[in-house]
């Protein structure tokens, strides 16, 4: 069952198995070895951005098509969730459900402009689109302008789940990621996925074989932008909130380093390009004082005001250095002791 579940795409290195299993023993794990409400937040914000780089990365990385609408996928689908839960007073799954078709649907559309030009001219049509809904959630009575979408109830999941507690909360988190994910794997090794990655390598090559690019790239849009929506409803449920900054176009550019950092194209990057952003902007500060403490140097201490800055060194540094991210240089490197 797994083997047909996963494509038969097993690692192709033990040591990377032992990566991927320690990681995800690591998620199931995260609230006994971190034991705390705030570790326990960090770790369901980490769980919440997986599925938001893993639908970009898909994107992206298996179609070739880089898009800056994402955060308007995302935050639209958080408005949505915390809407229908807070004032219709839907159910969590529901609420959940309802957001990644809001997703989708935004998706739908944007991806309609979008896939009639490429490179450049695609983005840009993306990023103008996602900001016509950033100022339409500015002004929108529903999303609370500038002050968001305050308190959104956790509520009780098939009226049976309880996830006003924390610890069920998260664990119902990680199966949702799990699913979303082994979708991702299913579709990335399906043959339309394969397709995918024909068009991503040699688009005029696969429409002279007969097949219709535009609409493959389209349902991968769509696929994508729903992936997105599921992460913004569960933000919505997390976090208890939804905000603008959900919305503004910096999100999806936040989307690209966490990409990039973990490996563009590989399937366990975005757990570790998601978990290193996430926790050096909850982390930078705790480590500043640390290294302060321990090189008496005071400079340290101001490290988790410079969160923006460390992140961008660290986005230098992964382009540079690091230019198939980390995972990506792991299994490269793997490949070259095969050989």
């Amino acid at each position: 069952m797994l083997t047909r579940l996963l494509s038969n795409d097993f690692p192709r290195s033990r040591v990377l198995a032992v990566v991927l299993v320690l990681l995800l023993v690591a998620l199931a794990f995260a609230p006994f070895l971190f034991p705390g409400v705030k570790a326990l937040n960090v770790a369901a914000k980490v769980l919440v951005f997986v599925v938001l780089v893993a639908s970009f990365d898909l994107l992206l990385g298996y179609t070739g098509m880089l898009s800056f609408g994402h955060a308007a996928f995302f935050g639209g689908a958080a408005y949505v969730a915390g809407h229908v839960i807070k004032v219709w007073g839907l159910t969590p799954e529901l609420g959940l459900l309802l957001g990644t078709l809001s997703g989708a649907f935004l998706g739908l559309i944007v991806g309609f402009f979008a896939i009639r030009r490429t490179g450049i001219y695609s983005t840009m049509i993306t990023l103008a689109l996602a900001q016509m809904l950033f100022f339409v959630a500015l002004q929108a009575p529903f999303t609370g302008g500038e002050d968001g979408l305050q308190s959104v109830p956790r509520g009780k999941m098939f009226g049976l789940i309880d996830l006003r507690n924390d610890m069920v909360l998260y664990y119902i988190v990680l199966a949702i990621v799990i699913a979303a994910f082994l979708l991702i794997v299913r579709t990335v090794h399906s043959p339309f996925g394969q397709v995918l990655k024909a068009i991503k390598e040699n688009e005029p090559r696969a429409t002279s074989l007969g097949y219709d690019t535009n609409r493959f790239k389209l349902v991968a849009f769509v696929l994508s932008a729903a992936l997105s929506g599921l992460a913004g409803a569960l933000k919505a449920m997390v976090m208890g909130f939804a905000t603008l900054s959900d919305v503004h176009w910096t999100a999806s550019g936040h989307v690209v380093l966490m990409t990039l950092v973990g490996g563009l194209g590989t399937l366990s990057g975005p757990l570790v390009g998601s978990a290193v952003v996430v926790l050096l902007e909850n982390k930078l500060g705790e480590i500043g004082h640390v290294l302060a403490e321990m090189t008496q140097i005071e400079w340290f201490s101001t490290l988790g005001e410079s969160v923006t800055m460390v992140t961008g060194l660290i986005f230098i540094v992964c382009v540079l250095l690091f230019r198939k991210g980390i995972m990506g240089e792991i299994i490269a490197f793997m490949e070259r002791r095969k050989k």
